[in-house]
């Protein structure tokens, strides 16, 4: 399921489950981590442009577009 982003650890990441979250808020996400769940903080890694080009490939419908 994770592999096709729709779940596994966490939520799906499927532009249809995307959809109603705002860009700033995914960034953060990737960012700062969700306290008490699986999800890493990766601000150590990326950068917030970087963190940008991941929320926007799912937004957009990848992998279902390309």
């Amino acid at each position: 399921m994770g592999m096709q982003l729709r779940g596994g650890l966490g939520p799906a990441l499927t532009s249809n489950a995307l959809k109603d979250k705002s860009a700033d808020s995914l960034i953060s996400t990737i960012l700062h981590g969700r306290p008490g769940t699986p999800m890493p903080p990766w601000e150590k890694f990326l950068s917030g442009s970087e963190a940008s080009w991941i929320t926007d490939n799912p937004q957009k419908g990848f992998p279902d577009a390309y």
